[in-house]
């Protein structure tokens, strides 16, 4: 009977047929007019799983995108049961014009997958199913009882999630949970994922007159939106960089010197970097390296800001309107609905006369999360990334959120474990968005590995 790793080269071309068929679907979970897009993802899920050999697969309704759960739990009482987790809905692809091919249309170029979704998190959660199928296809079972749990409204923050897995714990239930949205340090370098940040946004709606009216005629007697809402967006943040918003950082536990010194110890080219996202300097809150302040600090950032006339030549309006969203990206101890109540505040305290200011949420709500290095699930992890690619993990923050993390914490009282193949210089939620086809194989190769490895898990 062959084994696993030769199932997976004889079907290589297969799978890759199948992975850019998944990519083609724009599931757009943000996009009212994708909903159904990200329901036929679901049900391309649900038809994966039961072919890859998975049981009681079911797409199941959270009140908003849903879910896609199955299991194969047939080895036993005394061996662990692990829950691989992913995500199935995208970013927009907007801006349209900077892609240099079509978003949901896979196109390969240099080893590389372009595509809306390629990397984040359709890549990335395809390995473990077909991972699945090599094993089940050539030993008949699993070395262990897994379920299987991707989502379908993870990049809106899984708004209806935490109600969900309150209500389904048993079914959910596990010793602990992998996640295929993970990352890699960088392309050729394994990672253990020790903490990703909460998260919690909004909008700023600014009105003026009931119209938009013209500015010759009604200019100079009235508040203007527009420069009422940048005033409000300038008193967020002082001149050095720190957030202004009072009681933002009551909560925050700051990092030890242990860890500061940790974090040092990892090597980064801070002008590659630089120069990679193309700016002149960086910039934030005083008294923290670059890195210190990308995973360990709180960010506040201005996502988007819009009014009056948009479009080419000059049109003479004073704006009836003006919106800005914001997201902040939250530490250990931050609590997501304490930090909106103190954003909301600050705004409407600093709302100039003469406009109306509503705040409205924009993100689903996302807790912190922490995870000790010498977790038993992260140690077993750390093994197979060694052995994968020759060398071993670093231990890493990462400064984006994963909200669902934090339910299976709260709710099952399962830790995560990251295994994931993205990398943060693909372009994840941007144009061009790629994923390595490199690590697509590897990927596959190591979730075979992991399933393996995962039989000794113990708490």
């Amino acid at each position: 009977m062959a084994h696993w790793s030769e199932y997976l080269d004889s079907e290589y071309d297969r799978f890759l047929n199948e992975y850019f068929d998944f990519v083609r679907i724009p599931s757009v979970s943000a996009l009212p007019e994708h909903a159904d897009d990200v329901r036929k993802a679901g049900e391309w899920v649900v038809d994966r799983l039961k072919a890859a050999g998975v049981e009681h697969v079911e797409l199941m309704e959270t009140g908003g995108h849903p879910v896609v759960y199955g299991d194969w739990l047939h080895a036993g009482p005394d061996k662990p049961t692990i829950m691989i987790y992913g995500h199935f809905d995208v970013q927009p692809a907007d801006p349209l014009d900077l892609w240099d091919t079509p978003p949901f249309e896979p196109t390969v170029r240099d080893g590389r997958v372009y595509a809306r979704g390629a990397s984040d998190d359709k890549g990335g959660m395809v390995t473990p199913i077909f991972a699945t199928e090599a094993h089940l296809k050539t030993t008949g079972k699993l070395p262990l009882n897994v379920k299987y749990c991707f989502e379908g409204q993870e990049e809106i923050g899984s708004p209806n999630l935490e109600t969900f897995f309150d209500t389904h714990q048993e079914k959910f239930k596990c010793d602990i949970v992998i996640t295929s949205d993970g990352l890699m340090h960088d392309a050729d370098t394994p990672m253990i994922l020790l903490g990703l940040k909460g998260l919690t946004g909004l909008q700023i709606n600014v009105t003026g007159p009931s119209s938009d009216l013209h500015s010759g005629l009604h200019g100079g007697v009235m508040q203007n939106p527009i420069e009422a809402l940048t005033k409000i967006v300038a008193s967020l943040r002082h001149a050095d960089g720190t957030i202004a918003v009072e009681g933002f950082f009551d909560e925050v536990i700051d990092p030890t010197p242990a860890i500061r010194k940790k974090t040092a110890e990892i090597p980064f080219d801070e002008a590659a970097y630089q120069q990679s996202v193309g700016v002149q300097e960086f910039f934030g809150e005083p008294g923290y390296t670059t890195r210190e302040r990308n995973w360990l600090r709180p960010t506040l950032e201005l996502n988007g800001i819009w009014g009056g006339f948009q479009g080419d030549g000059t049109k003479t309006v004073l704006p009836s309107k003006a919106h800005a969203k914001i997201t902040c990206r939250l530490v250990a101890n931050q609590d997501p609905p304490t930090i909106y109540k103190l954003l909301e505040a600050h705004i409407l305290k600093h709302a100039p006369p003469g406009v109306t200011v509503e705040v409205e949420p924009t993100a689903g709500t996302g807790y912190p999360y922490l995870m000790a290095a010498d977790h038993p699930g992260n140690k077993i992890a750390a093994d197979v990334m060694h052995e994968l690619f020759g060398k071993p993990p670093v231990e890493v923050y990462v400064g984006g959120s994963i909200p669902i993390v934090a339910f299976f914490k709260n709710s099952l009282n399962s830790d995560t474990v990251n295994f994931g193949w993205s990398c943060g210089d693909e372009n994840l939620h941007a144009p061009n968005e790629f994923f390595r086809l490199e690590n697509f194989k590897r990927g596959m190769r190591g979730y075979c590995m992991l399933l393996e490895g995962m039989v000794e898990y113990k708490e």
